[in-house]
């Protein structure tokens, strides 16, 4: 557009702003705010909003809240979506902080907001802030609960462990249940390994979305947890029988503003041999620091060592190795990861980050 002379305006770059946070690339989402200073477009609410989460998805909490802090006039939405970029990144504290702020501004909260506050309180851990909040949103504010605030406490109360609150208010409920219900219940079955639960979560979710390969995957990767391999067998070959193909893992890197994407096992990167070599050194180092590969991420009946010889390979590793060499020392390294990322993965990371000395930003679509 811009090289056929057209000028840009707000609606335009509304729409980039919002397709650069899908992406999550960095460098381009600075280009694009460098360039909304350039033309002085006023930061109304629509722009400041879509703005600020943008710099959500691309991991930058601290630009968020500039643009936020420097936005003249916020709507309900603003503080909700800045509400929910503490949620994405776990910092529910400084999201129930915001609150009682948005209503000190004259700001009333509205369904939005709330399933903001209770999705900050889930990836924290604010399992007590979160029933409260669920209790007054209709008796103090006049927000109905709806299927996604059920949702939201039913993902906070599974990933607490309390799997019997969750089913009594599933059972509960007067709001139609939806397949997002189903998969919250059905993950914290995975975390918790509670299989028998997860067969019931399961079936309620494929009379919902029966072609659907993920949900198909995800019980069978319960029964491999489990060790029951023959009943994993069964979803994997009915899966065949109906040609449902789980989606492919892939990370993504930007560097120098191109995009570098690794599947598990990857070997068609031009620094391909450079990237395993490093990995494998890397790997050493952080064994005699005392990380330890958990195999229970590997859903496969094969050999321990086999097992370990996979996890390695994992594309997060790649993309992060192959960020460690294609980046300035001391820089931060931001991948992009299109499911959930293992539990060996983010122990990984961790360790990858004490030893390099590299902060190391990792977010999932």
């Amino acid at each position: 557009m811009r090289d056929n002379g057209l000028v840009l305006d707000k609606i335009t770059m509304v729409t980039v702003v919002n397709a650069c946070a899908k992406l999550g690339a960095m460098q381009k989402a600075r280009l694009i705010h460098d360039y909304i200073c350039t033309m002085k477009f006023s930061l109304n609410v629509i722009l400041g909003t879509a703005m600020i989460d943008m710099y959500a998805k691309c991991g930058s909490l601290d630009l968020a809240r500039e643009i936020f802090d420097g936005m003249r006039e916020k709507n309900v939405i603003t503080w909700s979506v800045m509400i929910a970029t503490y949620g994405y990144h776990g910092q529910g504290k400084k999201a129930l902080d915001l609150f009682p702020m948005m209503s000190s501004c004259g700001i009333m909260p509205n369904g939005i907001t709330f399933v903001s506050l209770l999705y900050a309180c889930s990836h924290a851990g604010l399992v007590d802030e979160g029933l409260e909040l669920f209790n007054i949103m209709w008796d103090k504010y006049g927000v109905r609960p709806d299927v996604k605030h059920c949702t939201c406490m039913v993902d906070l109360l599974g990933r607490a462990g309390r799997l019997d609150e969750a089913l009594k208010l599933i059972e509960n409920m007067t709001v139609e249940k939806d397949e997002g219900l189903w998969s919250a219940l059905l993950a914290a079955c995975r975390i918790h390994k509670n299989v028998e639960l997860a067969e019931w979560a399961a079936k309620s979710l494929l009379e919902i979305q029966p072609q659907n390969p993920g949900h198909y995957v995800l019980l069978s990767n319960i029964y491999a947890n489990a060790g029951r391999w023959e009943d994993m067998a069964k979803i994997r070959n009915f899966m065949t029988k109906k040609n449902l193909k789980k989606i492919p893992g892939w990370t993504w890197i930007e560097v120098d503003n191109k995009i570098h994407q690794f599947s598990v096992g990857d070997k068609s990167h031009p620094l391909s041999k450079e990237i395993h070599g490093l990995l494998k050194s890397l790997i050493e180092k952080l064994e005699l620091a005392g990380y330890v590969p958990d195999t229970n991420f590997v859903l496969h009946d094969v050999d321990e060592e086999v097992k370990v010889g996979m996890l390695y390979t994992h594309s997060e590793k790649l993309a992060i190795t192959f960020g460690l060499i294609a980046t300035h020392e001391g820089t931060p390294i931001r991948i992009t990861k299109n499911l959930r990322v293992c539990g060996d993965c983010h122990t990984f990371i961790k360790f990858v980050s004490a030893i390099t000395k590299r902060m190391i930003i990792v977010l999932s679509k």
